[in-house]
C-alpha cells in the first residue's frame, strides 16, 4: 500500500454592541469552565502510524480491493514538515467507526470522504493547513487562521465563496464598480483582498466568481502574509483547498431543492481506487436558481473537477488536477440609495424585489479552466522535494445596470450601464524543498523555494449600450421610474466590445525561506523571508496608453510560540507585506489599485503588523479557541483627491479577534468568532481625512454556527438527528469615495457627522445599517446511506445589504431574502 500522498499548497448601534458584549461574556464563561476541565483531563490520544506495505513496482493484473485503515488520533505537537500536510492518497486511508489501537489508545475513524486535514472526531476543527509552507499544526502557528471545512460549508449552505465571506466574522463583502470587476471581493481586517485569493497555494488573480462544489476547505489567513503568499496580502489571504483523490471508494450524490429561490442543484463526488498505486476522483455540478427576495435574477452553473493520484515509485507521487466551471445569468448590481433618508431605498420606500436591470440587454458569464500538475518526491525522512505547475484561464463577461442618483420626490432613477470583458491567463511554477534536521534538542523544519509566475489580463468594455428610445449609442444612462423600473425597455442594437482593450502583463520571480525551530515542543521560533522581483506593464491595443512598474519586494516575518502545556500556545508575531502599483489586476484606475501613467512612479505600499495571541485546545482537545490582539500599519498608500494621485497616505487598523472551532461535547459542535476593529487615517493629501475611519468595512462582526446531535431526544442513536443554526451580525458600514468614511467630513463629539458650510443638511456619510441574520437546519439519517436535511437561511427574511458603491449617490448590493432548502444526500 502506498504510504505517501502529494502535499497540497493552498485562503454602531448601542443595542448591537450590547449583544456583542453578551456573546463575548458567554464565550468567556465557556472558556472558564473548560479551563478547569482541561487541567484535569488525561493526556490526549497518541497518533500511531500503522505499519504500511510498500507497493509493487507494477500494477497487478487483478488488483485486490484497497483495504481501509482507520484514521488515528493525532499526536499533539507532532512536526508535520515532511508528511503532515498531505491529503489521503492510495494507501493512506480512513474508515468509518471508532475502535481502539495498541495499548488501548483510541483510534478515531471517519467517513470515506472526510476532510483529511480535520480532527476526525470534530470536523469543524481543522488541525493543519494544506500548504507545505506551514510545517506545524494550526495550534503551533503564530498567527490567526480561520479554516472552514467542507462540513462547515455544507452546514452553512455556502455554495459560493461569496457566501463564505458573508457569514464569517472579520470579513466584509465588497462590490464591483467602474474601476474594478464585479465578482468575489472581500475585505479582511479592513483591507481589500480581491486579488489575494489562492487555489491550492497558487494565486488566482483578476477577480472571478467561485463555486464550492470542488472545495475541501477554505483557509483564511489573517494579517500580512507576503512571506507565504507574495505581493499584497495586507489584510491576509484566502486559500481554497480542492478535493483530491484518496484510496477509499465512495459515491456521494447530493440534490437540493429551493422553495424560495426555485433552486435545483445536484452535486456528485465519486472516488475510485483503481489499484494500490492509482486513484481517481471526479466532482460534478449542475445548478439552476433565482435569488430569494429579488426579482428576475437568474443563476445557472455547471462544472466538473477531476483529480488523479499516481504513485509509480514508493517515494514518488504524481497528481494531476483539472477544474472547469461555467456560470451565466442575469446579474444583480443592486438598488438605489436614498440620500434624503440616508438609507437604501428598500427601507420603507420601494419593494426589495425591484430589479433595475434590462431583460433585453443585461447578462453575466463567468468561465474558469485551470489544470495543475504536482510532483512530490521523498528523498528520505529529512528531505522532500515538491513541484507545482499550473496553467489557467478565466473569463468574466457582463453587462449590468447601476441604479444611482435616485430622486425620492420626482420618483426617478438614473440607470447607468456597467460592462466588462476580461480574460485572465496564468502560468505558475513553484519548486520547494522541505528539510528536517536537528541541532541538539532543537528540531528544525526549513522550507526553501522559488516561484516563477506570469499573469496576463486583457480587459475591455462594451459599447452601444443605450436603448433606441434614448439615443443610439451616444449615452449609456437611462432615466427610469424609481417605483416601476424599466425592466422591459427594448434594446434593438447588439452591444459590441471596444476594439481597443487594455493588456496587462505581470512577471514575478520569487525566492523564499521559512524555518521553524522547535525546542521540545515547548518553545517554537518561526521566521521567514521572501523576495519578489515584480515587473508589470499596461498598454492599450493602439499603444495610446502605456505604463510600467518594476519593484523589488523584500518581506519577512518572525514569531515565537510558548507552550506551557501541550494544548496551549501563547504567541507573539510580526510580519510585513508590500503592495506594488498595479497589484489589483482588474483595477482600471489608481484608486482601484490599477496600473496607470499617474501611479506608475510610486513605490510599493508597505504594510506592517504585530499580533499577540493565545490558542487553547479544550474539551479533550477537540475545540480550538483563539484570542488575538492585532495592529496593522500602512504607509505609502495611494489615493486620488481632486484628480491628483499621491502616494503618501497612511492609516492603521487594530482590533481583537476571538474564535472557536470544534466540539464542546461529543454531540455539540460550534464554529464562530467575534472581531472588533478600530481604524484611523493618520496621513492624507486631504487634511480633512486625517483622524477618520476607513470606509466600506464593518468594524464589528460576529458569527456562530452550532450543531447538536439530538437523536437521543427521540430514543435513537445520537447522530440519527442533527439540529443546528447560525447567527451572523454585521455593524453598520460607512461609505466613502476614497480611503476614508464620510469623504472627509468631520464627526462631532457624539460620533454623528457634523454639518459643514458647503453642505449643512446632507453632510452625512452614506451608511448601510447593521443587521442580525439567523439560519436554522435539521438533518436526519434514513438508513445507513441516506440523509435528508431541511434548512432555512435568513429565517426572519431580513432586508440585508452587502456592500455599496463609493460615490455620494451609490448603488447598493443586497443579500438574498429567506431561502428554504430541502436536501437529500446518498453516500455509499
Amino acid at each position: 500500500m502506498l504510504t505517501q500522498s502529494l502535499p497540497r499548497t493552498r485562503a454602531g448601534d448601542l443595542s448591537s454592541v450590547k449583544a456583542l458584549s453578551v456573546a463575548a461574556a458567554l464565550a468567556s464563561s465557556v472558556s472558564a469552565s473548560a479551563l478547569a476541565q482541561s487541567a484535569a483531563t488525561t493526556l490526549p490520544p497518541v497518533k500511531v502510524d500503522a505499519p504500511q506495505e510498500k507497493p509493487r513496482a507494477a500494477m497487478p493484473s487483478k488488483p485486490k480491493p484497497v483495504l481501509a485503515q482507520p484514521r488515528q488520533a493525532r499526536q499533539p505537537g507532532a512536526n508535520s514538515a515532511a508528511a503532515g500536510n498531505q491529503q489521503g492518497a492510495p494507501g493512506a486511508s480512513s474508515a468509518a467507526g471508532q475502535g481502539a489501537g495498541a495499548g488501548g489508545v483510541p483510534i478515531f475513524v471517519t467517513a470515506p470522504n472526510a476532510n483529511p486535514y480535520a480532527d476526525p472526531v470534530a470536523p469543524y476543527k481543522v488541525d493543519r493547513l494544506a500548504s507545505t509552507k506551514f510545517t506545524e499544526p494550526v495550534l503551533n502557528t503564530p498567527r490567526t487562521i480561520t479554516v472552514l471545512s467542507k462540513e462547515v460549508l455544507d452546514d452553512k449552505n455556502a455554495f459560493t465563496l461569496r457566501e463564505i465571506g458573508r457569514s464569517t466574522a472579520g470579513v466584509t463583502l465588497g462590490t464591483g464598480e467602474g474601476g474594478n470587476a464585479f465578482g468575489d471581493r472581500f475585505f479582511i481586517r479592513g483591507f481589500d483582498v480581491r486579488n489575494d485569493i489562492f487555489v491550492d497555494g497558487i494565486r488566482d488573480p483578476g477577480v472571478s466568481i467561485r463555486e464550492n462544489f470542488y472545495t475541501e476547505q477554505v483557509e483564511i489567513l489573517r494579517g500580512p502574509g507576503s512571506t507565504f503568499a507574495g505581493r499584497g496580502t495586507a489584510g491576509g489571504a484566502i486559500n481554497i483547498v480542492t478535493k483530491q483523490a484518496t484510496d477509499r471508494d465512495f459515491v456521494d450524490l447530493n440534490t437540493i431543492g429551493g422553495f424560495s429561490d426555485h433552486m435545483k442543484r445536484v452535486t456528485l463526488d465519486v472516488n475510485k481506487a483503481i489499484s494500490p498505486i492509482l486513484a481517481v476522483r471526479i466532482n460534478a455540478l449542475w445548478h439552476d436558481s433565482n435569488v430569494a427576495g429579488r426579482g428576475f435574477i437568474t443563476d445557472y452553473r455547471d462544472g466538473v473537477a477531476g483529480s488523479v493520484v499516481f504513485k509509480p515509485l514508493p517515494d514518488l507521487t504524481l497528481t494531476g488536477q483539472y477544474t472547469h466551471v461555467y456560470q451565466k445569468g442575469l446579474p444583480d448590481f443592486g438598488v438605489p440609495y436614498n440620500r434624503v433618508w440616508n438609507r437604501p431605498f428598500p427601507e420603507g420606500v420601494i419593494p426589495r424585489y425591484n430589479w433595475y436591470g434590462f431583460l433585453d440587454r443585461d447578462f453575466q458569464v463567468a468561465l474558469q479552466n485551470f489544470g495543475t500538475f504536482t510532483a512530490h518526491y521523498r528523498y528520505n525522512d529529512n528531505l522532500v522535494i515538491d513541484n507545482r505547475f499550473r496553467q489557467g484561464r478565466s473569463v468574466l463577461d457582463y453587462i449590468g445596470s447601476l441604479a444611482g442618483s435616485a430622486n425620492l420626490f420626482r420618483g426617478t432613477v438614473s440607470i447607468g450601464a456597467q460592462s466588462r470583458y476580461q480574460v485572465v491567463n496564468i502560468l505558475d511554477n513553484q519548486t520547494e524543498a522541505t528539510i528536517k534536521l536537528e541541532t541538539g534538542p532543537i528540531k528544525h523544519a526549513l522550507v526553501a523555494g522559488v516561484e516563477f509566475a506570469r499573469e496576463g489580463v486583457t480587459r475591455t468594455n462594451y459599447q452601444g449600450l443605450s436603448s433606441e428610445l434614448n439615443g443610439i449609442p451616444s449615452g449609456n444612462t437611462v432615466t427610469c421610474n424609481l417605483y416601476l423600473p424599466c425592466t422591459y425597455l427594448p434594446f434593438l442594437n447588439t452591444p459590441y466590445r471596444n476594439t481597443n482593450p487594455t493588456r496587462i502583463a505581470v512577471d514575478t520571480k520569487s525566492g523564499y525561506l521559512i524555518e521553524t525551530a522547535n525546542y521540545q515542543d515547548v518553545v517554537l521560533v518561526n521566521g521567514g523571508a521572501r523576495f519578489d522581483a515584480y515587473d508589470t506593464t499596461a498598454r492599450t491595443e493602439t499603444l495610446s496608453t502605456f505604463a510600467e512598474n518594476h519593484s523589488g519586494l523584500f518581506n519577512w516575518n518572525a514569531g515565537v510560540v510558548f507552550k506551557p502545556f501541550p494544548n496551549v500556545s501563547a504567541y507573539a508575531a510580526y510580519a510585513t507585506s508590500a503592495t506594488p502599483v498595479g497589484a489589483e489586476l482588474d483595477g482600471g484606475a489608481a484608486n482601484y489599485g490599477g496600473l496607470t501613467t499617474a501611479a506608475q512612479i510610486f513605490p510599493p505600499q508597505i504594510n506592517k503588523a504585530g499580533e499577540v495571541g493565545l490558542k487553547w485546545e479544550l474539551f479533550d482537545r477537540h475545540l480550538l479557541a483563539t484570542a488575538a490582539f492585532f495592529r496593522t500599519d500602512v504607509t505609502g498608500a495611494r489615493e486620488v483627491n481632486s484628480g491628483v494621485t499621491t502616494g503618501n497616505a497612511a492609516y492603521f487598523v487594530d482590533g481583537i479577534d476571538l474564535e472557536a472551532a470544534g466540539n464542546i461535547t461529543d454531540r455539540w459542535m460550534i464554529l464562530g468568532g467575534i472581531v472588533l476593529m478600530e481604524s484611523q487615517v493618520t496621513s492624507s493629501y486631504a487634511r480633512t481625512n486625517i483622524g477618520l475611519k476607513l470606509a466600506n468595512i464593518a468594524h464589528e462582526s460576529f458569527s456562530l454556527l452550532s450543531k447538536y446531535k439530538a437523536g437521543e431526544l427521540l430514543g435513537l442513536a445520537p447522530d440519527v438527528l442533527e439540529i443546528g443554526g447560525q447567527a451572523i451580525y454585521r455593524s453598520r458600514i460607512y461609505g466613502g469615495n476614497n480611503i476614508v468614511a464620510n469623504g472627509g467630513s468631520a464627526f462631532n463629539a457624539y460620533g454623528w457627522p457634523a454639518p459643514t458650510t458647503a453642505n449643512p443638511v446632507l453632510n452625512v456619510p452614506t451608511v448601510l445599517p447593521s443587521y442580525w441574520r439567523f439560519d436554522l437546519f435539521a438533518e436526519g439519517k434514513i438508513g445507513p446511506n441516506i440523509t435528508m436535511k431541511l434548512s432555512v437561511n435568513n429565517l426572519f427574511d431580513r432586508t440585508i445589504y452587502d456592500a455599496f458603491y463609493q460615490t455620494a449617490t451609490p448603488f447598493v448590493q443586497m443579500s438574498p431574502g429567506r431561502a428554504v432548502y430541502f436536501e437529500t444526500r446518498v453516500l455509499f
